[in-house]
């Protein structure tokens, strides 16, 4: 039997032993306190207490075990949906995982010894730079080998994720790349002269309402955030170019396109083609096992914080789309969204 094997079958026999040990010693306890020692006790009702405790102490006892003897080495951390600081995405029905729970599940799967390998597994059509640019930094400082998996999509903001990952898996079928930078704005002046609206201009500064809905946009201001647009591609580019060494001009080439599996394998953009068991067979062989068990890392969260999110979630739905159209939202460039798809 090889070391990889040998380690999880005694893992799992201590657990077991754990578990059983515990139980045992919790229904002896139980039987004393309910049954043996109050004489006025109906026999039945104490038989009951022992039960109830000791499906208690049972659970307890798993929870224990799974912690001293785990019997996972690879830790799984999702990124699906839109990526945002918050998890909302641009169209109401749009939610994904806020980047800010992505990054704490990669850092909690770094702090966590069992956890020899990092699986990122991404579905998503890209999102905000900043937010994008966190995950992959969390990514690229996991102790360990990290490997990201492209199941449906891993475009724009996603592929700026998985060049900070050692590999890259996708399969035939999935969409990557969009290697690109988008700015942009809702010209909402027509629509306001209609309604009677007018925008009034008090700022400091030539250029700190440029990109506002509600007024023409002059050359000026497009050239100023065009720049801006540049500067974050050519940022995008250089770190792709970087993780997944490849020539910069041929990321330029790819003209933000997205591509096919098999395609995006020959143009360098992914190093293999294959299905989940491929990738964990993968991670086995970086490791030096056999086979690894996986762990997905989720956020951690209240019922009072799953529930106040739900309604946050609704609440948006209904009031985005007139506040896309009319409304501030405190940006440095107001009215202009940065997004890395």
């Amino acid at each position: 039997m090889a070391s990889g094997d040998a380690s999880d079958s005694g893992s799992s026999a201590a657990r077991r032993t754990f578990v059983l040990v515990a139980v045992l010693l919790t229904v002896a306890v139980a039987w004393w306190l309910f049954v043996l020692v109050p004489d006025s006790l109906e026999d039945l009702l104490g038989v009951a207490l022992v039960l109830v405790v000791g499906l208690f102490g049972a659970r307890l006892a798993a929870r224990i075990a799974a912690r001293r003897y785990p019997d996972y080495d690879v830790a799984e951390v999702a990124v699906e949906g839109p990526i945002s600081r918050s998890g909302r995405g641009p169209v109401p029905s749009s939610v994904g995982t806020p980047a800010d729970d992505i990054v704490e599940q990669i850092e909690r799967a770094d702090d966590d010894s069992n956890a020899k390998a990092l699986l990122l597994r991404l579905n998503t059509p890209g999102g905000e730079v900043v937010p994008s640019d966190d995950i992959r930094l969390a990514a690229q400082r996991f102790d360990g080998p990290t490997v990201a998996y492209a199941t449906d999509v891993c475009a724009s903001g996603g592929y700026w994720i998985a060049s900070g990952c050692d590999e890259l898996f996708a399969r035939d079928a999935s969409l990557v790349g969009s290697i690109g930078v988008i700015g942009s704005r809702v010209n909402a002046v027509d629509l306001a002269d209609k309604l009677g609206l007018a925008y009034e201009r008090l700022a400091a500064g030539k250029y700190k309402d440029a990109g506002v809905s509600l007024k023409e946009m002059g050359d000026d201001e497009r050239d100023y955030l065009q720049g801006i647009i540049d500067g974050f591609y050519e940022d995008f580019v250089e770190r792709v170019a970087a993780g997944r060494d490849i020539d910069p001009a041929t990321v330029r080439e790819t003209e933000a396109r997205v591509y096919l599996g098999d395609d995006a394998r020959e143009l360098g953009l992914v190093d293999e083609l294959g299905t989940r068991e491929d990738v964990e067979d993968r991670i086995a062989e970086r490791l030096g096992v056999p086979e690894v068990s996986v762990r997905e890392f989720e956020p951690r969260r209240a019922l009072r914080e799953r529930l106040s999110l739900g309604a946050q979630g609704v609440a948006y739905s209904l009031g985005a789309g007139v506040a896309s159209a009319f409304g501030d939202d405190g940006d440095a460039v107001r009215g202009f969204e940065f997004r890395v798809r």
